[in-house]
């Protein structure tokens, strides 16, 4: 599995907006500046971050954006999620049940079925406020 630009990007604009919370609605600009990534990029971003009910959004002179929850509520899951897509492993993962012809015969699926627990219960384990709190007393992150 490879995280792309749009699921490392996600995380990181969800991070910004989980460091300055209590400010109310911050500017995409803003953000901009701070992650180094274009407007435009995270203009694009924005819809699979919505698909979720991730974000809140204002229009007008002091509008932006905010999280739609406390950062102690949103996992690193629900973002990669939203901006990924699928985080399985394989393609014929994604779609339960599993509509492979050869899912009953498949020697390898368990392989990648284990992989996906795994990926799914550490990214699980991770909140916006972890990540913050983390970076903080730089501790790192264990299975």
């Amino acid at each position: 599995m490879k995280i792309s630009t749009r699921g490392r990007y996600s995380l990181r604009m969800m991070i910004d907006l989980a460091q300055h919370y209590n400010e109310g609605f911050i500017s995409l600009k803003d953000i901009s500046a701070r992650q180094n990534i274009s407007k435009k990029y995270l203009e694009q971003i924005i819809p699979f971050l919505n698909r979720n009910n991730l974000l809140n959004a204002n229009k007008g002179h002091m509008g932006g954006y905010q999280l739609a929850r406390h950062p102690s509520k949103i996992t690193a899951r629900e973002i990669l999620e939203s901006a990924e897509g699928s985080l399985t492993p394989v393609s014929c993962m994604d779609n339960v049940p599993n509509l492979c012809e050869n899912c009953g015969n498949c020697i390898t699926l368990p392989i990648y079925e284990g992989l996906y627990d795994i990926i799914i219960k550490y990214l699980d384990g991770i909140t916006l406020e972890d990540i913050i709190n983390n970076h903080k007393s730089s501790c790192e992150y264990y299975i």
